[in-house]
């Protein structure tokens, strides 16, 4: 009650957003679309002490992980608000992206960080159809347009335009932990090829602030009396009761692969 009575002093907000999953537009997926309303609701609840990110992503778009994290930036500094991640099982590739948004990062002893990399990766099957005895025909304008086609064999070309395409985005990368981080980045280490790091040992070379849980963390620094006021992703009714759409289905299962990269 006592923060419906004008001129009381209130205890500290801090609003908890859950960022849970892999990172792009998938129905599952975490995608600025998605989050937007529920990020601005947050950092626009009253005069929050601070706001908390809780995150356990495995990475995934390298654009969706951009937007989400320069929101939350942007509505940070806009409000003079600062930002906590805390990471549970792991925040990964994208899902460490989203933890450079926050002003210190806290992790669990065996919370999994780091993989500041990007990764593309495809199957190819130059030789399955003519075992089945099927022809494929292909037309294209532009000689780009088959680029990278699984039923051909590889082509050194298409790797180099891979590596081409992987580059700028690892820069991205690269260039928004170290704007993120700063002069806590142990200087020495080699922090930009996609290595993993457990707990203490990401502290250790300045990727993380501190080993810390969300509740004692912020009781710490903002009393006993700091309300957390809990932000999640809603689902949709089809998904409460355990129903999907065959994209769904498929969205889980590369969702899964993800998570599999790092044995969870």
């Amino acid at each position: 009650m006592k923060q419906y009575i004008p001129f009381l002093k209130q205890d500290p907000l801090v609003p908890v957003i859950r960022l849970q999953g892999s990172i792009g537009m998938g129905a599952r997926s975490l995608s600025d679309q998605s989050l937007a309303p529920l990020i601005e609701r947050a950092f626009g609840r009253g005069k929050p002490a601070a706001v908390a990110l809780v995150i356990n992503s495995p990475g995934g778009s390298p654009v969706q992980s951009s937007l989400i994290g320069a929101r939350i930036r942007r509505l940070a500094d806009e409000k003079k608000v600062p930002v906590h991640a805390f990471v549970e099982d792991i925040a990964a590739s994208g899902g460490y992206w989203l933890a450079t948004a926050a002003d210190q990062i806290w992790v669990d002893p065996s919370s999994l960080i780091g993989s500041i990399g990007v990764i593309y990766a495809s199957f190819g099957f130059p030789d399955a159809m003519q075992k089945v005895g099927v022809e494929r025909r292909v037309h294209t304008a532009g000689k780009s347009k088959s680029f990278a086609d699984p039923f051909k064999p590889e082509r050194p070309e298409d790797v180099e335009r891979i590596h081409a395409m992987l580059a700028p985005l690892h820069q991205n990368f690269i260039a928004q932990v170290k704007a993120g981080r700063g002069a806590r980045l142990k200087p020495d280490a080699d922090l930009f090829n996609a290595d993993i790091w457990v707990g203490q040992a990401g502290v250790e070379v300045g990727l993380a602030d501190g080993v810390g849980h969300l509740v004692p963390k912020m009781k710490e620094l903002f009393g006993d009396k700091v309300r957390l006021v809990p932000y999640g992703q809603r689902r949709g009714l089809l998904q409460r009761f355990g129903f999907a759409m065959a994209d769904s289905v498929m969205a889980t299962v590369e969702e899964r692969a993800l998570w599999a990269r790092y044995g969870l």
